[in-house]
């Protein structure tokens, strides 16, 4: 057992009764259901069968809940959050946390002879998401219980999720990654709710699987509800008489590719077709429900549908929803053009999610004619009505061109979104300025009172309370209770008003949580590491723009100079990171080679491995960074200006007390006004600056004059890190000094280097300062209220989705 597997438990069993404790119920139900799982005495059982077991004793409890809220939410005005991905980690412990039962699961399990810290380590990551936006959307969800709100999710059930990450030689390596091959007690089949997907050359099944979302402190049970495609037929009996035994179950496997991995590769066409097979599919099943649920409460009339329904549009993955409704009610209820445009149009609202253009979904329009012909003619007939539109009100011809839903041979799922939507918000206030200006410049042109900022958020129900319960023991001692758990912002009272005693008790915690994590490094991954050592981290999906390749490029210089001055005092640091590369992403591969190779040289290093040492936790997701997130010190947050959406790895790290380092991008600013800029360490260029530094910016300059950086770069290709012949090295190289079908270091990396490097020895040295570090640390953690997802959604109930709480009792 991890030693902070035990940790995470601390705090749980302290937390007050808030009414939904449901006294000794585990104690006498547990045993049954791990009965009933195994097959044997309770005694006797496997830990996973105890898990099991145990899971299934917790969704027995709160059975009568899940139902009356699921009728409560079924008869009135509900919200429905669309997301090709939902990270949600490890569900037990969540559940026990929300529900106040920690201490009757612990007592269960004991009387059988087991601990519950080993039990929760049997517990797979639910594989149904990627990065932040399937972790925000689990946030979400997690905060839409909280306050008692009428939304639901859905997705899809992913059997393998994206994949899992092993390095074999430091190269990034995929595997499936079979979360669900033992069974998973918190995703229930519901066959008799299954409905039928067709497509022009297959017809398919979506059975749903429905997880319980519990909040804390309420006794209403949201669902996020996946679907899972199966075929009409199992199974070709005929083929398989005849001896044609893999024609026999070769539907059956088509119809599986659908929901068995997370974005497949859509380097090539059918990749492509696979990718938009799997959008249609949960969008149509999930409309098919809330179609089907308006008609049994409210009647046949579907002109009344955007009253009872709004849908959010998590990113464009979801968008094929709009010309889906619109089929329905065009097809199945005979409504007029514009009566269903009319619901349509009232109905969603999309989130966007990048600032890049270029980055915006589209796909070949010749994939619709595939799949679904009755879909391109709708989006047809949507990009033609647009046209004449737009030419109504005097756009000119090139501008019209620019925002069509269709462009020569490709369909673009952003303007569809953007046309369709009655709200359109970026995620944090940087990011909503960019895309009022930039991105969707054109559409907020026309609609400015579509666009509105929703600055993402975090639960710190998972990402402080339960991940970090010494440190939230504190604050129920500080505070005098647990309601911050809900309301985030009144730690803001204790800002100021704390003795320096707190700032010692902050120390001991970070201590003491170092110490945890060292020793899960340890197991993990093979690495000794010393508590005493600044903890440095960045911990995101693997992408050029959020510039892993800097912090790469500071830490190889920094190792030189080491060697170069012996003499050098450098303050003891573990930099840590965690990322997956998307498999066809060969260049963000190339970078987590990098860092490995970087990795083998500086710890091998008998001299400097004593200073600094350098950690790539292996298949990065929830559970890691539960791990993470509260040991760390220095929170790396360096996407050059200007291309970060919000992030919210960087909320979770100031609200667990780690400082941010970072450029004025995406929260980083909120963040930066929240805190002072006496309490986070930014450096960069602006995104203001960036287009005037842009025009005359010549990277090689900055290599030939930039103290180190020539060193560094040669590094890539002399012999001092192996690529293993891959050429990969060179590559990154070239992408920095070299123009090719882009600009040369397009992310400016080496335009920001001397300023980051100066900014990260600074921030280092004044880490030696304890109490003035431990007064920043406080500052970030109560100052962290406004990026709660409580505050987030909040928001999107009363602004967009309009919708008010509804609880069960």
């Amino acid at each position: 057992m991890f030693q902070s597997a035990a940790k995470l438990l601390q705090s749980a069993t302290t937390m007050p009764d808030k009414g939904r404790r449901m006294t000794q119920k585990l104690v006498t139900s547990a045993p049954a259901q791990v009965r009933a799982v195994s097959g044997r005495p309770e005694t006797a059982a496997t830990l996973m069968e105890v898990w099991q077991g145990l899971s299934a004793a917790v969704v027995d409890t709160i059975a009568d809940d899940w139902y009356a809220t699921e009728q409560k939410y079924s008869a009135g005005r509900q919200e429905h959050y669309f997301s090709a991905e939902f990270l949600m980690g490890r569900a037990l412990l969540n559940n026990l946390s929300n529900l106040g039962m920690v201490d009757e699961a612990r007592e269960a399990v004991g009387s059988f002879g087991d601990s519950l810290s080993d039990v929760l380590e049997q517990e797979p990551d639910a594989a149904l998401g990627n990065g932040g936006l399937g972790r925000l959307a689990a946030c979400f969800l997690d905060s839409c219980a909280t306050l008692d709100l009428p939304v639901n999710g859905f997705g899809i059930l992913y059997r393998y999720g994206l994949f899992k990450q092993l390095f074999e030689d430091g190269f990034q390596t995929e595997h499936p990654d079979p979360w669900m091959e033992e069974g998973y007690p918190f995703v229930i089949r519901h066959e008799e709710a299954q409905r039928l997907v067709h497509y022009q050359d297959m017809t398919v099944r979506a059975i749903p699987y429905d997880m319980p979302i519990t909040g804390y402190g309420t006794k209403n049970v949201g669902t996020l509800r996946l679907w899972k495609a199966e075929p009409l037929e199992e199974f070709d009996y005929d083929a398989f008489n005849s001896q044609r035994f893999t024609e026999a179950i070769v539907e059956r496997e088509r119809t599986s590719d659908i929901s068995r991995v997370l974005y497949p590769n859509d380097t090539t066409y059918e990749g492509k077709v696979l990718r938009v097979r799997q959008q249609y599919f949960f969008c149509s099943a999930s409309l098919q429900q809330i179609v089907e649920n308006y008609v049994s409460h409210h009647g046949e009339d579907l002109t009344g549908f955007a009253d009872y329904n709004a849908i959010q549009l998590n990113d464009t993955h979801p968008v094929l929803a709009i010309p889906e409704l619109m089929r329905i009610l065009l097809d199945e209820h005979h409504l007029g053009w514009e009566e269903a445009w009319e619901v349509v149009t009232k109905t969603f609202a999309y989130t966007n999610h990048t600032v890049l253009a270029e980055a915006l979904e589209t796909w070949e329009i010749s994939i619709f004619d595939r799949l679904f012909p009755r879909i391109t003619e709708i989006v047809r007939e949507i990009d033609r009505r647009f046209r004449v539109e737009m030419a109504e009100r005097g756009l000119e011809q090139a501008t019209i061109d620019y925002m069509a839903p269709i462009s020569g041979d490709k369909v673009r799922m952003a303007w569809i979104a953007c046309y369709a939507s009655y709200s359109i918000n970026g995620v944090a206030a940087l990011h909503t300025e960019i895309i009022k200006r930039e991105t969707l410049g054109e559409w907020h042109a026309i609609w400015p009172e579509r666009f509105n900022n929703k600055t993402n958020g975090v639960t710190p129900r998972r990402w402080l309370r339960q991940c970090n319960p010494r440190l939230s023991a504190l604050l129920d001692e500080v505070t005098g209770s647990d309601a911050w758990v809900k309301d985030l912002s009144v730690l803001a009272e204790h800002t100021d008003s704390v003795d320096e005693s707190v700032y010692d008790r902050l120390a001991e915690i970070k201590h003491a949580n170092k110490v945890d994590f060292a020793a899960w490094i340890a197991q993990r991954e093979g690495i000794e590491i010393d508590p005493e050592a600044i903890f440095d981290v960045q911990i995101k999906r693997l992408h050029e723009y959020k510039r892993q390749l800097l912090n790469a490029i500071y830490i190889l210089d920094l190792y030189f100079r080491m060697k170069q001055d012996p003499s050098l005092q450098v303050p003891k640091r573990v930099f840590i990171f965690g990322a997956k590369a998307a498999p066809g992403y060969i260049r963000a591969k190339a970078i987590i080679k990098l860092i490995n190779a970087i990795a083998d040289l500086v710890n091998n290093d008998p001299v400097v491995s004593k200073t600094i040492k350098v950690v790539f936790v292996h298949n990065y997701n929830v559970s890691p960074a539960e791990h993470i997130i509260p040991a760390a010190d220095v929170s790396e947050q360096i996407s050059m200006a200007g291309k970060e959406a919000s992030g919210t790895s960087n909320m979770k790290f100031m609200m667990n007390g780690a400082l941010t380092l970072g450029t004025l991008d995406g929260a980083n600013v909120e963040i930066l006004e929240a805190v002072g800029d006496d309490n986070a360490y930014i450096f960069g260029a602006t995104e203001d600056e960036l287009p005037a530094l842009r025009e005359s910016y010549d990277p090689v300059w900055h290599y030939e004059n930039v103290p180190g950086l020539k060193r560094v770069l040669d590094a890539f290709t002399d012999g001092t890190l192996d690529d293993n012949g891959s050429g990969w090295f060179a590559d990154l190289r070239r992408s920095l000094l070299e123009a090719s079908y882009e600009p040369a270091d397009v992310y400016y990396v080496l335009g920001d280097f001397a300023s980051y490097r100066e900014t990260k020895d600074a921030m280092a040295a004044d880490y030696a300062d304890a109490r003035a570090w431990q007064r920043k640390a406080w500052v970030n953690i109560t100052r962290s209220g406004r990026f709660s997802s409580d505050r987030t959604i909040s928001d999107y109930a009363r602004e967009v989705w309009k919708i008010d709480p509804e609880p069960i009792a």
